[in-house]
């Protein structure tokens, strides 16, 4: 496992990290128990993980919980990252349908030190704001509150999560201007790369990292979903048209010279054309057992991409048609 420095933090994480969304939330066609989940995590730490990204929404605080347990009596061993802003608290969670979003002073104090007694910790490496919206990111209260915990030392860092679809280019461009802001989180991948090119040049300027999400684009890349591939309405997936299932898998036969020229299946091609960018900071990938934690780690080996394949795959990229991309409603 290799390891990069986040940002400006100065905090060394892996460059794969263990999401571990999938723990607390049956959203991407399995649901994990808590023996195997424990074991997931054992198995992250094993093989050089030492990243851990949660956040309190995740089953609400189930994710939180495991990883807490797990590594109970280790926390100087580990970076943790969690995230907030949704209220778990006060409302249900439907479906996929967001919750109402409170990102005050009052309800990050409050969600903060929830946060620490799931993880068992009296501190976080990185805090993150989970989807803000534009108006958000402007609210200079919400990063005083953040910069305040960062005096008293309970949090080391702190985050934008930018979603939950890709875009929020805005959200996560004037996010980079505060101070303390560590890492910008966006979905990146060999068929996505809007706004993460754009993003992965503003952070390279700022001095902030990148935190990269759905590197397989929902499994196109790693062969989990393929034409024939039948979605349940439960799977966070099923957002994904049977077109666009078409349409990806005809721009991964467009990549596929450049993988075998590198000896690389078009799983490795993923991950390590986000690893040839030196902004990124930490691959999490979407991992729903042992064996693919150990596929991920291996990949991790600082043999990327030179910069005429990567550059070859951002051309291409350039050539396909543009997808639309999600953002705040701008007001006067």
């Amino acid at each position: 496992m290799k390891y990069r420095t986040l940002g400006r933090s100065g905090i060394k994480v892996s460059e794969i990290g263990f999401g571990a969304w999938t723990l607390g939330l049956d959203w991407w066609g399995k649901k994990i128990e808590d023996d195997e989940a424990k074991r997931m995590l054992n198995l992250a730490y094993d093989l050089g993980i030492n990243y851990f990204e949660t956040g309190d929404i995740y089953g609400r605080g189930k994710s939180e919980k495991l990883i807490g347990e797990v590594f109970s009596g280790m926390r100087n061993e580990l970076v943790i990252s969690t995230k907030y802003g949704y209220d778990i608290y006060g409302d249900e969670q439907i479906g996929h349908k967001e919750l109402p979003q409170k990102f005050t002073p009052e309800f990050t104090e409050f969600a903060l030190q929830k946060s620490l007694e799931r993880l068992q910790t009296d501190y976080v490496d990185v805090y993150g704001l989970h989807n803000p919206k534009i108006h958000t990111i402007r609210d200079k209260k919400i990063f005083e509150t953040l910069d305040k915990k960062m005096k008293e030392g309970i949090i080391k860092s702190y985050q934008i999560a930018l979603g939950p679809a890709i875009g929020w280019i805005d959200e996560g461009l004037e996010s980079m201007e505060r101070t303390n802001a560590t890492a910008v989180q966006t979905v990146y991948n060999i068929l996505e790369q809007n706004p993460g090119n754009t993003l992965i040049g503003a952070a390279e300027k700022h001095n902030v990292g990148i935190l990269v999400r759905v590197p397989d684009a929902s499994g196109i890349l790693t062969g989990k979903v393929n034409a024939d591939t039948k979605i349940s309405e439960k799977d966070h997936r099923s957002v994904r048209t049977g077109e666009w299932v078409k349409q990806s898998l005809q721009k991964v036969d467009q990549l596929t010279p450049i993988a075998k020229r590198n000896g690389l299946n078009m799983t490795e091609l993923a991950i390590k054309f986000i690893l040839s960018h030196g902004a990124v900071s930490s691959v999490l990938p979407t991992v729903v057992s042992e064996e693919e934690i150990t596929m991920f780690c291996q990949m991790s080996d600082g043999k990327y991409l030179n910069d005429t394949d990567k550059n070859e795959a951002i051309s291409l990229f350039n050539q396909w048609p543009p997808y639309e991309l999600k953002a705040s409603v701008q007001t006067a």
